[in-house]
């Protein structure tokens, strides 16, 4: 043997840490991401005044054709008949959560007859905290 010899050390990238980075990702990214439960699409009426929306809010939508939607805030959302199918459905998040907030989501167009039978059916079975979602009024002017 060669005394003299020279060893070659060959680079190694060590891949079995770069499998733990990609599931690390993928935990981070499932997460933070957060899913709306309703995602109909609505013309909102515009207001002044303007608040924050609970995320787990229970939210109504009905579309300028009259269709109304329902989301516990939890559960993606549904359509429903009629207005009258709201009530035991309202009863029941009820009796679960009295403190829940209810947001009705309705287009500008909606006729108000429909928006009020929705509201009653919201008061008739005990919803406490009911709002309308808007959007910001822009521009100035009366």
């Amino acid at each position: 043997m060669n005394p003299h010899r020279v060893r070659r050390i060959v680079p190694v990238i060590p891949t079995a840490s770069m499998a733990d980075i990609a599931f690390l990702l993928i935990i981070f990214f499932m997460l933070t991401t957060t899913f709306s439960p309703e995602k109909t699409t609505v013309e909102l009426p515009q207001s002044e005044i303007r608040t924050e929306v609970p995320k787990d809010a229970a939210i109504i939508a009905i579309t300028e054709e009259g269709i109304i939607r329902f989301t516990d805030g939890e559960r993606p959302s549904f359509a429903l008949g009629t207005a009258a199918e709201l009530g035991p459905l309202t009863r029941e998040v009820v009796r679960w959560l009295p403190d829940k907030e209810f947001v009705i989501k309705a287009d500008r167009m909606v006729r108000y007859e429909l928006i009020d039978a929705v509201l009653e059916q919201l008061r008739l079975n005990g919803a406490k905290r009911v709002g309308l979602l808007t959007e910001r009024k822009t521009g100035g002017g009366v």
